[in-house]
């Protein structure tokens, strides 16, 4: 099955370039306050989407396992150095169109700043549905092209697409900007009930974050934050949606299925076998490799 482009973040140095010494602390923050307010208080086990180095890890404090799942072993190396080897975590290299989990393992997911990577985002949101029980929590947030930094610019000539066509837009290679119009459509096709929205990072002008303290641009947003159910008008929307009734609740010790032919696998360290197709998955240093293009995959 041929699947779209995957951005690859392998090797990135992410996580520090951009969070950590990029003046990131306000999104950081108000990223934070979103979580804090859409979380459940309590859960099983969630999926966290490009978890990368585990940035948001520690904020789902709620559930008693999580799964950082993101298609590059660097990045998970990172957030497995951050926190630790531990029965709670399980980190899993793969492919978002091509997840690796049998129907309905999770009660929970979240998949923020990773939804504008996908060139095809209903087959994303399609595989999230899948692999969540009926009446599962999931968490999105997407890059919004409706923000008012891009409808000015487009009023004063200064780009040539428009902020209020359904289409997305790649504004640089496999990194992509969505109407809210479209997310919401996309979403019920998937199976999704959007329940909540807040909109996150009103005040992300670059003089704002040089003359206010943090904490105070994080409390403002976090006010403007809860008009998000009414309009859609910064560059981040959170949503928080519930899965329908459909579909099934996987058995206990179910969890890994083949990306190929979706047969599951046992867990099997340090070599997940697929007994239908033959494909095989190494399990090196705690991190699962499920991609079908890595050693010892198949294309």
């Amino acid at each position: 099955m041929q699947t779209p482009p995957v951005c690859n973040y392998e090797g990135s140095d992410y996580q520090t370039s951009f969070w950590e010494k990029g003046g990131r602390a306000y999104e950081d923050g108000c990223e934070a306050v979103a979580l804090r307010r859409m979380l459940p208080t309590s859960g099983r086990h969630l999926l966290e989407l490009g978890a990368g180095a585990g940035r948001n890890t520690p904020r789902y404090r709620g559930y008693q396992k999580i799964t950082l799942l993101d298609y590059s072993r660097t990045q998970l190396e990172q957030a497995k150095a951050r926190l630790g080897a531990s029965d709670r975590y399980r980190y899993v290299a793969a492919d978002i169109y091509r997840l690796p989990f049998v129907e309905g393992v999770f009660d929970g997911a979240t998949m923020i700043r990773t939804l504008h990577h996908m060139a095809d985002a209903p087959l994303a949101l399609a595989q999230v549905r899948r692999v969540l029980q009926p009446s599962a929590t999931f968490i999105l947030e997407y890059a919004n092209k409706r923000n008012l930094k891009s409808i000015l610019r487009y009023w004063l000539g200064k780009q040539d697409w428009s902020p209020f066509t359904r289409q997305q837009v790649e504004y640089i290679p496999l990194n992509f900007d969505f109407h809210p119009a479209a997310i919401r459509s996309w979403m019920t096709a998937a199976g999704f009930t959007i329940q909540r929205t807040l909109t996150v990072s009103h005040l992300r002008i670059g003089l704002l974050k040089r003359a206010l303290p943090t904490s105070l641009l994080v409390a403002l947003d976090s006010l403007f934050s809860l008009t998000g159910n009414w309009w859609q008008l910064t560059p981040s929307v959170f949503l928080k949606s519930q899965a329908d009734e459909k579909g099934t609740t996987a058995a206990e010790n179910a969890y890994f299925a083949c990306p190929a032919c979706s047969t599951p696998l046992e867990d099997t360290p340090p070599l997940l076998h697929c007994t239908k197709c033959g494909a095989e998955f190494p399990v090196i240093d705690g991190i699962y490799d499920m991609r079908l293009n890595a050693p010892g995959g198949v294309d």
